[in-house]
């Protein structure tokens, strides 16, 4: 017997059964899985990844413009990702608009307008269209939460991450607040969640937080505040993400990331936010060149934050997660970090994915909302050795496609790919007679309904 054929009774209890889990019944390892985003290089699903999804319970995923090649793509990479989670993932991008857009020209799709733009335009119909179109597309491509809107107030037009780039609005805070308001109500019809950042105000600074250490103290002032306690009054219940921001006059000691004061007494008892909070990139120099890896987790997780964030999926060419989950449990067992603190994250994360959807304890987790024009069926039987039967249902007239993928969004099998008629169909996918290849190997496979305004992904299980 083959490793992958003793391999397919765990493969079939992951992809069939187990996606429908008791959230109760999560482990400490589990839990503290959830508080860590990872990502991985490249436009395929990295095998660690895989394993970090599958048996890490890993909470969230962030890609960048070099994991996108384009709107196909994508879309199959996060369904990839989705499949092989135990617990449905956090799938985030930076889609400010601008010079920060992991979706633009360069991928497939258009370019937009930055936030200072749309400041100097002044407009609300031109912020909610922009945001429109780019909550479409990340809807679309499988994602859901946006590292967006920035919500710095454009104090220093000279800042080398923000003003320079035109990542702000206005130097207005007031006006900063509006158009933020827009651009999450936009983001909130597609059910994405957005992530207001750089908290408590990166617009005044004049070092680049990735690039070294980020002292505020003398430029910040309380009115960068504003655009948070608004949104926070007015019930925005997404994200805040934590700049790695020094201002002694809040802490004498740590940036916003890693301090208490900053993250729970200022942000949650001060002015009430109640949601997740997740860190910037924990390897931005503003953190790596101050704080060893060790103590920077334990700094965060006891300042209150809830997900911490790394741009990156191995280190010493080891899992990532694991390492930090490790390092977590340890520290737990050394009395430095309190259980409560993992708890109080990880429900506080498992209720916003509950609210945007993203999973829920009675259904299957990998499956999406069916579009009302058509369905897909899951096929029969499934697993299946060499024939299986794919049913869809058509409500109106629509050309279509019906493909077949591999786990490295590899094409298979073209089934369908013509104009066809409302009605209910069925087609038998055959492993053996494939046009492009003799025969497939047994594993887990994608099939993928497509009509020119919405698509199904779900999976099967060739067993022989």
């Amino acid at each position: 017997m083959s490793y992958f054929s003793r391999k397919i009774p765990f493969l079939l209890f992951l992809f069939l059964i187990g996606l429908t889990i008791n959230l109760q019944a999560q482990t400490l390892r589990e839990k503290i899985g959830q508080m860590i985003w990872a990502s991985f290089s490249g436009s395929r699903l990295h095998d660690t990844t895989k394993v970090d999804l599958q048996k890490r319970n890993l909470g969230g995923i962030i890609l960048f413009a070099g994991n996108i090649k384009n709107p196909t793509q994508v879309k199959l990479l996060n369904d990839t990702i989705k499949m092989f989670s135990k617990t449905q993932p956090f799938i985030a991008v930076d889609q400010e608009g601008g010079r920060i857009a992991r979706l633009s020209v360069n991928n497939g799709y258009k370019a937009t307008n930055s936030a200072y733009r749309l400041g100097v335009i002044g407009r609300e119909d031109s912020t909610r269209k922009t945001a429109a179109t780019m909550a479409k597309w990340l809807k679309d491509g499988g994602f859901n939460i946006d590292l967006a809107p920035v919500a710095d107030v454009n104090v220093n037009p000279a800042s080398p991450a923000i003003g320079k780039l035109e990542r702000s609005f206005s130097k207005n805070p007031d006006s900063v607040y509006y158009h933020t308001s827009w651009f999450i109500d936009e983001f909130n019809k597609q059910k994405i969640l957005t992530s207001l950042k750089h908290f408590p105000g990166h617009g005044s600074a004049n070092v680049d937080s990735h690039l070294g250490f980020t002292d505020i103290t003398n430029t910040w002032s309380e009115a960068e505040l504003i655009p948070y306690k608004s949104l926070i009054a007015n019930n925005f219940n997404g994200m805040v993400m934590l700049g790695h921001l020094f201002n002694k006059n809040l802490d004498p000691v740590y940036p916003a990331s890693l301090s208490k004061s900053v993250v729970t007494n200022l942000l949650r008892n001060q002015l009430g936010f109640k949601s997740v909070t997740v860190t910037d990139g924990m390897s931005m120099q503003a953190i790596t060149n101050n704080y060893g890896f060790e103590e920077s987790i334990e700094f965060a997780v006891n300042a209150g934050v809830d997900i911490l964030l790394y741009e990156y999926n191995l280190k010493n060419n080891k899992s990532l997660v694991r390492q930090i989950i490790d390092i977590i449990e340890q520290k737990i067992n050394q009395g430095k970090i309190p259980v409560s603190r993992i708890d109080e994250s990880y429900n506080r994360i498992i209720e916003l994915k509950k609210k945007y959807g993203i999973i829920d304890n009675t259904s299957n987790l990998a499956e999406e909302n069916i579009p009302g024009e058509f369905s897909l069926s899951q096929n029969y039987p499934n697993p299946f050795n060499p024939e299986t039967t794919i049913s869809y249902k058509l409500q109106a007239a629509s050309n279509i496609s019906l493909k077949v993928y591999d786990v490295l969004g590899r094409e298979v099998a073209t089934l369908i790919d013509e104009y066809k008629q409302a009605g209910d169909y069925n087609i038998t996918f055959n492993a053996r007679h494939l046009e492009r290849s003799r025969e497939i190997a047994s594993g887990v496979y994608f099939y993928r309904l497509v009509t020119p305004t919405n698509s199904i992904t779900k999976k099967m299980v060739l067993m022989k």
